[in-house]
């Protein structure tokens, strides 16, 4: 009988409408052989993808390569993405994985960057943002798994279950990931600050 529940659950769940995913559509005519649909996707998430790449990485210009990197793989791949997913986090899974990758080949390398150079153009620079040399050193010393997962929340503003879905791992193990990458950083910055 518990066989038989669960079949006529996951029938259920199946039945139920989804939320429609625009960019599906876009997927379905680039492998269709349009052109335009992938230039579009570009175009839609190439500020988001560059903003995690950015806040992982802490350089422009590795940034701009990871970037590009990404949308290879996107581009190359794009026959994969099984729709289990929304396109957003299938992509953004994929900026943190090639992001963190690339941190990890280029850790010998001290990475300092203003604070400034990762928020979006739309923070003011007065008030309480305003920039902090030891907000910069806090960033670099935090591995990049720390730093993505603060990217993905503060900079691109996604929910705790997004994270988690583009992370791979439940809400609660991402919660706890933010938590514990939060603390690491207000260690750091409290050093910084002696």
């Amino acid at each position: 009988m518990g066989v038989q529940n669960k079949l006529l659950s996951a029938a259920h769940d199946r039945s139920r409408p989804q939320s429609f995913d625009e960019d599906v559509v876009l997927v379905e005519r680039f492998l269709a052989g349009e052109a335009e649909a992938f230039e579009a996707l570009y175009r839609r998430y190439y500020d988001k993808v560059f903003a995690i790449a950015r806040g992982i990485l802490l350089d422009h210009d590795e940034a701009a390569d990871a970037v590009q990197e990404i949308f290879t793989l996107v581009y190359r791949h794009l026959a994969r993405f099984d729709r289990r997913s929304k396109f957003s986090t299938w992509i953004f899974r994929i900026s943190v994985n090639r992001s963190i990758q690339s941190a990890r080949r280029l850790k010998n390398r001290s990475r300092e960057v203003e604070l400034q150079e990762t928020l979006p153009a739309s923070v003011e620079e007065e008030g309480p943002l305003a920039h902090d040399p030891h907000i910069d050193q806090a960033l670099s010393r935090l591995s990049p798994p720390d730093r993505a997962i603060l990217t993905l929340f503060y900079w691109d503003e996604l929910s705790l279950q997004e994270i988690a879905d583009s992370l791979e791992t439940n809400v609660n193990a991402a919660k706890t990931r933010l938590y514990r990458a939060r603390e690491r950083f207000r260690i750091f910055y409290e050093e910084a600050n002696r």
